[in-house]
């Protein structure tokens, strides 16, 4: 296990790597956050002062030129970046995650040609399963990429894209055989590739610091060396991209509340009420327990899940899924009472919290809903 069973405490190398974190969050982030979610500006500059800390290839092989740390170190990375602000946090959860795939199932020439630009983000990556008609059902993704004499022809689109317009690597989830998983494969598509278009830049409720748009193939051509994997393996390389990508987004669900809640600790300290200080009535001091004693009971959760999916044990999916439902719900919630403890101002953009209550929300909906992970659970409870 990757903490200590007996004190839970983190490893010094991974505290030390929370602090640098944190700062990071503190000084680039923070005094930003609320400037780009107003503009939905997308800092690229920013996320690449990031990558050159090595947050851009946590758990990229050292071997590969990455970080080579644990996902509990990632998560314990993406859960301070997110005190900053939880959509950049988030944004670089998924480049990490396309990172590590290139590395983990690319071939010697893929791992070479794109991990020398992935790992200082020189090359963004976004990562693109999720179509019109095939959310939750992602085994039913209907992307065709036609096999020719000289490489695939892609036709179809993919939806909410994060990243897309602006990314230089798109890592497809396409058909290339019958339907459901097993006709699945997957393919790195460059931005500069004949046929690949974007749609319009949503309007969303939050993460608005990051684009998010349709990708569009209409008779794109990739070379066949755009394979990843075998013809096939599509669905279980992403699935398994997708366990670490819960925890992450977990992680930024606990690192944006823990900003809510220290926000609400000031502004209780200060506020008077009635004669007295609010920070003084029961009613505030036993939310604000609640709210402490929930975002800990989740982060223990999260970092077991992280333990297990470190250590390779049989039920890390299941456990991934069980961090991912508790954390995201959690986070989301303790924001939300962050928000109320303030009262009016909580409400108000210059106050940053009602920003972090947009930006949480759709970490319930993203990799994976939490009613999905209800049935991944339920699958591993009831054996099947």
């Amino acid at each position: 296990m990757s903490h200590d069973a007996a004190g839970f405490e983190l490893p010094e190398a991974t505290r030390a790597l929370r602090e640098t974190a944190l700062a990071f969050a503190r000084e680039r982030l923070a005094p930003q956050a609320l400037d780009w979610d107003a503009r939905r500006h997308f800092p690229v500059d920013v996320l690449r002062e990031a990558a050159g800390l090595g947050m851009a290839a946590l758990y990229v092989r050292e071997e590969s030129g990455g970080a080579g740390l644990t996902r509990l170190d990632a998560a314990v990375v993406f859960e301070a970046l997110a005190t900053g602000c939880p959509t950049i946090s988030a944004f670089l959860s998924i480049h990490n995650m396309v990172a590590w795939m290139v590395d983990r199932y690319g071939t010697p020439s893929q791992r070479a040609a794109w991990l020398p630009r992935l790992i200082p983000m020189e090359a963004i990556a976004s990562y693109c399963l999720t179509e019109p008609g095939a959310g939750s059902d992602a085994a039913s993704l209907a992307t065709r990429a036609t096999r020719d004499n000289t490489g695939y022809v892609l036709d179809g689109v993919k939806q909410f894209i994060s990243g897309a317009g602006v990314s230089d690597l798109y890592l497809t989830m396409v058909r290339t055989g019958g339907p459901g998983a097993a006709g699945v494969s997957a393919l790195l598509v460059p931005r500069e590739t004949p046929g690949l278009g974007f749609g319009p830049n949503e309007r969303k409720m939050g993460w608005n610091a990051q684009p998010t748009r349709q990708v569009i193939f209409e008779a794109a051509r990739v070379p066949a060396e755009a394979l990843l994997g075998a013809e096939g393996e599509g669905f279980r390389i992403a699935m398994s991209g997708l366990d670490g990508g819960r925890l992450n987004i977990g992680a930024c669900s606990l690192g944006g509340a823990q900003a809510a809640l220290d926000a609400a600790i000031a502004y209780v300290r200060d506020r008077r009420a009635f004669g007295s200080a609010v920070v003084d009535f029961q009613a505030t001091r036993f939310r604000l327990a609640d709210m402490a004693t929930e975002l800990e009971a989740a982060r223990t959760l999260l970092w077991r899940a992280c333990a297990k999916l470190d250590s390779g044990a049989p039920d890390a999916t299941a456990f991934c899924a069980m961090a991912k439902r508790f954390a995201t719900d959690t986070g989301s919630r303790v924001a939300d009472d962050a928000l109320q403890l303030l009262g009016g101002y909580g409400y108000l953009a210059d106050y940053g919290v009602e920003k972090i209550v947009r930006d949480l929300r759709v970490h319930r909906i993203l990799e994976g809903t939490n009613e999905i992970m209800r049935v991944i659970i339920a699958r591993q409870l009831l054996g099947r």
